[in-house]
């Protein structure tokens, strides 16, 4: 199952990396970071700003490994939402991860045959007889909406305005339930996961529009719609009302 724990993949070689990116060509920033690792730890290093800008743009950028790469989009991602629980973007980028393999979107884990290409077939399942297997639909639920309306959003939009289909609140409300159902089975408690499942279904909206920036930044950038612009105008109104 996925857990909280990207940052426990970084390799000492990612760490050097990022601190060679952050410093680019100055010697003394060089030396002033690395020693800013040993003293704070590689957080210090992750959450500062200028990294996701540096592996985007230096040539270095392309030698990142995919968890490092994944982590920092997310991270600051969430941090420019005003969102710093490092938790959650461990979480966040372990679930792009996984779901970046094929056909593991549609599949509650890797040993399940099984598949679902809605969140309403993950909803009837979520009283699975089985204890453990109950667990992981609750779990996917909350993830494939995620991974749909963070990842997907114009997507999501273009079917809700050309052949009625259900919009970012739908996976939204669904999402939130599913994280809801799976931080109050046993099993959440057992692999330390409640919290984190509580935290995301509390902030599902927030997350959403988070992993929206991401998608709109690297994975569709030149896209022009009025659906992704209507979007983005209902989202930030939508935040700046709630703060």
């Amino acid at each position: 199952m996925i857990l909280a724990n990207a940052r426990h993949r970084l390799s000492r070689e990612d760490a050097q990396l990022a601190v060679r990116l952050v410093a680019r060509d100055s010697n003394d920033e060089l030396e002033r970071l690395r020693q800013r690792l040993v003293d704070d730890g590689i957080d210090a290093i992750l959450d500062d700003e200028r990294l996701p800008v540096a592996l985007l743009k230096s040539r270095f950028g392309a030698y990142a490994s995919l968890p490092l790469f994944l982590y920092v989009m997310v991270r600051h991602a969430l941090l420019r939402a005003g969102e710093r629980d490092r938790s959650l973007s461990d979480y966040l980028a372990e679930v792009l991860l996984a779901f970046a393999g094929r056909g593991r979107a549609a599949r509650v884990s890797e040993a399940d045959d099984e598949t679902y290409d809605t969140l309403a077939g993950l909803l009837e399942d979520v009283n699975d007889r089985d204890p453990r297997r109950a667990f992981l639909v609750r779990v996917h639920l909350g993830n494939q909406a995620l991974w749909i309306s963070g990842l997907f959003p114009d997507y999501i939009e273009q079917r809700k305005w050309r052949r009625g289909g259900p919009d970012l609140g739908y996976f939204e409300d669904l999402g939130r339930r599913g994280f809801e159902l799976a931080a109050a089975h046993r099993y959440a408690e057992q692999y330390g996961m409640a919290e984190v499942y509580t935290s995301i279904a509390a902030r599902f909206g927030l997350i959403r529009v988070a992993l929206n920036s991401v998608s709109d930044t690297l994975l569709f950038p030149n896209v022009h719609t009025p659906e992704r612009l209507m979007r983005q105008v209902e989202d930030e109104t939508r935040w700046k009302l709630a703060g």
